[in-house]
C-alpha cells in the first residue's frame, strides 16, 4: 500500500532527479521517436518507475513482457550509468527506470508515476496550485523531452505534467505488453473530475459501469472531444492512497500473475472479471511498484 511516507518519499526522489537535470544539463529522449507535432492535453504520455531494485526489476519485467532496457545514464550526462534507463518493446520506446540507490541511496521507495501532456506547463503548475493541488518541482528544461513539472493534485496524487518538445506520441491501437490505459484511483471522484478538467480542458462523461444494475458503481471518462484520455474511479483497495494506476494490455491476467512470484513480484489482487469488462489482476514487481494487468478489447456483459 502506498503510505503517506511512501508518497513524501516518491516525490523527493522526482523532485531529485528533475532538479539533477536542470543543474547537469541532462539530455534526456524525447517520449516518441514518431511524434505527432502535436501536444495531446489530458494524454498519459510517459510512465517512469522508481525502483530500489533496478536489476530485479529488469529481469521481473523483461520475462513476463519482453521489455528490453537501454542504460543512458552517462551518455545523458549522470554520472553513473544506472541512474536513467529507458524501457523499450520490440524496440518501441515505452517508459523509463530510475535507480532510486544510485541517484540517492533511497531503499525505501518504488512508484510507477505518469506524466501527463499540457499544452503550457507553467500555466498548468499555476492552475494546479490555485485549484488545491502542490507544486512538487518547478517547471523545467529538459533538452530533448521539454518542460516538466512534478506535482500533486488536491486529492494527494503524484504525477508529472510534462510540455513535450517535439509533440506527443501519436494515438494508436494499444499493443499486448504495453501500456493500455491509465486511472486516477481517488476518494471523491467529483472533485477529482472537475480539477482536472480545469487544468487539461478535458470534459466528464459517465460510463455506465454495471450493465446489470446489481450495483451503483461509478466510472468517470475524461476524454479530449470523443477520445478518451484517462479514467477516474473511487479507490477500490483499503489503506491505499490516491493514486495513478496504470495498466498493460496482456492477454491473460491469469498467466502473468501466476508467473510473477518466482520472478520476485507479488499478487496483490488475483485475476477476475472487471465490471467494465474483460479481465483484470494487480501485481507489484520486486521493487514493490503496482501496475495493473488488463484484456483488450473488452467484452462487456449483455
Amino acid at each position: 500500500m502506498l503510505s503517506k511516507h511512501l508518497r513524501c518519499a516518491a516525490a523527493l526522489v522526482c523532485v531529485l532527479f528533475v532538479v539533477a537535470c536542470a543543474t547537469v544539463q541532462i539530455d534526456l529522449p524525447s517520449v516518441s521517436e514518431s511524434s505527432s507535432r502535436d501536444r495531446m492535453p489530458g494524454k498519459i504520455i510517459w510512465h517512469d518507475l522508481l525502483t530500489n531494485d533496478l536489476e530485479g526489476s529488469k529481469e521481473f519485467y523483461g520475462s513476463l513482457f519482453g521489455w528490453e532496457f537501454e542504460s543512458i545514464g552517462s551518455d545523458s550526462g549522470f554520472s553513473n550509468d544506472s541512474v536513467y534507463t529507458l524501457i523499450r518493446h520490440e524496440g518501441n520506446l515505452i517508459g523509463g527506470m530510475i535507480d532510486t540507490v544510485t541517484l540517492n541511496g533511497r531503499d525505501d521507495i518504488s512508484q510507477w508515476v505518469v506524466a501527463m501532456s499540457v499544452l503550457d506547463v507553467d500555466a498548468a503548475a499555476a492552475q494546479f496550485a490555485a485549484d488545491g493541488g502542490e507544486v512538487i518541482t518547478a517547471p523545467t528544461d529538459l533538452q530533448r523531452r521539454g518542460r516538466l513539472a512534478v506535482v500533486r493534485d488536491a486529492e494527494g496524487a503524484l504525477l508529472a505534467l510534462l510540455q513535450t518538445r517535439d509533440g506527443d506520441p501519436v494515438d494508436s491501437e494499444p499493443v499486448v505488453n504495453e501500456f493500455l490505459w491509465d486511472e486516477l484511483w481517488t476518494s471523491n471522484i467529483d472533485k477529482a473530475t472537475s480539477f482536472y478538467s480545469n487544468v487539461t480542458g478535458m470534459q466528464a462523461d459517465e460510463w455506465d459501469v454495471d450493465h446489470d444494475q446489481s450495483s451503483n458503481a461509478t466510472y468517470r471518462l475524461l476524454k479530449a472531444g470523443e477520445t478518451p484520455r484517462v479514467g477516474v474511479m473511487v479507490n477500490p483497495l483499503e489503506g491505499l492512497n490516491p493514486v495513478w494506476v496504470s495498466y498493460l494490455r496482456v492477454e491473460s491476467p491469469a498467466d502473468i500473475a501466476a508467473r510473477s512470484d518466482a520472478l520476485g513480484g507479488r499478487v496483490i489482487v488475483a485475476a477476475q472479471a472487471r465490471p467494465l469488462g474483460g479481465e483484470v489482476a494487480f501485481i507489484a514487481g520486486p521493487s514493490g511498484a503496482g501496475i495493473a494487468l488488463q484484456t483488450w478489447p473488452l467484452e462487456q456483459k449483455n
